[in-house]
């Protein structure tokens, strides 16, 4: 399914735009917050190709999608008049998510956007320092003064991308609240803060701190702004209210962060890293071993979030953090377990998902492979925890440190480099091997592979089965229209006619009478009716799409026959539908039959006919 098409039925499967409140996206999954959320439909989302899971979290309606789903989002604002969240949500988080739900909503609104370019500065200010103690490069030269600003300037610029982020869920105007952000790292308040002159606003004693790589402070005075500007618009005249309340914006915050919310913001942050410096010294290899079993199930439940300040803060008031290595253990132990399904199983379609989700997770990006394989297996998770938790206690007994932000994996290995490296090295080895073992040696139940048998032919296929020697026939399917026959590449439909979907066929339908090609079960129908997909009993999953882009008549001049999870029998009315009207409105009524399933099989052959009835031969796949 094409990324277009995936997040069409995505939107009508969360109840339709119309029930959106906002919509933006992390790592992996798209964050809904719905006005109604009984009106999605979680099972069948669940079951759409592409979604990997659906977690209800926090207020917000997540949908997994994995690596791809910054495609997707992007798709989604395309098609529909939604705002992206983090340009400014039309509603909070709901007031029934609770203050945890409430906080999660809010850390992971600012902090989600800007997590890419922090994870990779940290890795480039990871390699760096290893090159430098390598003495590969000169700390004087140009060179390093260039690759050294590049992966330190969104460290020491933080509060200027939070101001940005935090603008955005608060509302406010977001270059004021940059300005605030640059009023905290002036080169002058800078200088002033390494000096030893006592400064003071209208007589008020300033304790001036570092601001530059903080957190919480610019995080407040936003907050603050927003609740600033929204009484100024209400008291200023519409003439003079674009510069006056910028100006008072300014006038009223920047003071109030020097004064108070810079320092309390600073106290916090020292408090939250003191505290948990306070808890790791208690015992490291405890803490490490409770943070390596239990990090993956705070991504499940979507509270991880609520770590990354801390880890920030860490960074920041210590110059390292230790919770960092030990998560990378958690993390590789996720993708030993689903390699380790990769190497066991026997069901080709789960073999298939935990391999290429072993290279996601190695790099840091566990949901796929949780909601994909282990958590679904329930054992492989298990099993990962306890590897996780053991290797994480070999990292936290090292003494383990890192010295700039990254997404936890393989990848932030250069972050970690210095005080207790080679125990991540080892602890990391321990909890992806170990996984490995244990899920190989105690097992899982593995999914059966859906049976297969030869079907009846007709003539035609016969015929086209024994020219081809090398393959043996697997399923025929006929055709669910009459009408003329075309390629699937000349379709004026790229998501299709690149076969990204899967192999198929074009009809050009000569009457609006939809009949089911195999007998199977319905797996999706379109709120709009303009398209079906139908698993048949021999395991081929196939997409019938009735013309191009015509889920715009919004159900207009289709009539379904047929709802999720109806068994059918081949030639059985699946849907009517006013061809004529369909052309007179504008849209092109081709209709695409595809296999998406096809990397499943050796090959999908189609009819030489120029034209087919209902019933007649159109497709057979082979394996």
């Amino acid at each position: 399914m094409s990324n277009k098409e995936l997040s069409q039925q995505i939107i009508t499967l969360v109840g339709g735009e119309s029930n959106v409140n906002s919509v933006f996206h992390c790592a992996t999954r798209l964050r809904f917050k719905l006005k109604d959320s009984s009106k999605a439909n979680k099972e069948a989302l669940q079951k759409t190709p592409g979604v990997i899971t659906v977690v209800e979290n926090s207020g917000q309606f997540q949908v997994v999608i994995g690596n791809n789903v910054g495609q997707v989002f992007e798709q989604i604002m395309k098609e529909t008049n939604l705002q992206d969240a983090e340009q400014g949500s039309k509603e909070d988080a709901p007031s029934d998510a609770g203050f945890l739900g409430k906080a999660v909503d809010i850390i992971s609104s600012i902090f989600s956007p800007i997590l890419g370019a922090l994870a990779g500065a940290g890795v480039l200010k990871g390699l760096l320092a290893l090159i430098l103690s390598l003495g590969w490069i000169n700390g004087a030269s140009g060179t390093y003064l260039i690759l050294n600003a590049a992966s330190d300037s969104v460290f020491y610029f933080l509060p200027v991308f939070l101001a940005i982020t935090a603008a955005r869920k608060f509302k406010a105007n977001q270059f004021v609240s940059v300005a605030i952000a640059g009023a905290l790292i002036y080169p002058a308040v800078i200088t002033a803060v390494s000096g030893t002159e006592p400064l003071s606003f209208l007589g008020i004693p300033i304790v001036l701190v570092n601001y530059s790589s903080s957190v919480i402070p610019i995080i407040l005075a936003v907050w603050v702004q927003s609740y600033v500007e929204k009484w100024f618009r209400s008291v200023i005249h519409e003439s003079v209210r674009n510069i006056l309340v910028p100006m008072f914006a300014l006038l009223i915050v920047i003071p109030l962060t020097f004064l108070a919310f810079g320092p309390v913001g600073s106290v916090i942050s020292n408090g939250l890293a003191s505290g948990y410096t306070w808890l790791y010294n208690l015992s490291p290899l405890v803490a490490g071993a409770i943070a390596g079993a239990f990090w993956q199930v705070f991504v499940i439940f979507g509270v991880h979030w609520g770590f990354v300040p801390i880890m920030l803060s860490n960074i920041s008031t210590l110059g390292y953090d230790t919770m960092l290595p030990i998560l990378s253990a958690a993390v590789m132990s996720q993708a030993g377990a689903v390699f380790g399904v990769f190497l066991k199983s026997r069901n080709t379609q789960l073999k298939a998902l935990a391999g290429s989700s072993t290279l996601a997770a190695v790099f840091g990006i566990t949901e796929p492979t949780i909601y994909g394989v282990t958590l679904k297996l329930k054992k492989p998770f298990i099993y990962a925890c306890i590897s996780g938790a053991i290797g994480g206690a070999i990292i936290g007994m090292g003494g383990a440190r890192a010295i700039s932000f990254s997404l936890p994996g393989l990848l932030a290995l250069p972050t970690y480099f210095g005080t207790g490296f080679s125990w991540v090295v080892v602890g990391l080895i321990v909890a992806f091997v170990l996984a490995i073992l244990l899920v190989y040696v105690l097992g899982f139940e593995d999914p059966a592979e859906t049976e297969t048998a030869s079907s009846t032919t007709a003539e035609t296929s016969v015929d086209r089965v024994a020219s081809t020697d090398s393959l043996i026939e697997k399923e025929v399917l006929v055709s669910p229209l009459a009408g003329a026959v075309s390629p699937l590449s000349e379709l004026p439909d790229e998501a299709f006619a690149s076969g990204a979907m899967g192999k198929g066929i074009v009809i050009e339908p000569s009457s609006g009478r939809l009949t089911s090609p195999v007998n199977g079960t319905v797996t999706t129908v379109f709120p709009t009716g303009h398209a079906i997909g139908i698993t048949s009993n021999e395991g081929a999953e196939l997409l019938i799409h009735v013309g191009v882009n015509t889920v715009k008549l919004k159900g207009k001049y289709f009539d379904k026959k047929v709802q999720e999870g109806d068994i059918v029998k081949q030639g059985d009315l699946l849907l009517e539908f006013d061809v004529e009207a369909i052309r007179a409105a504008g849209f092109v009524t081709a209709t695409p039959v595809i296999v998406t399933n096809s990397a499943n099989y050796l090959d999908v052959l189609s009819t030489k006919e120029p034209e087919v009835k209902s019933g007649d031969y159109l497709l057979t796949v082979m394996i």
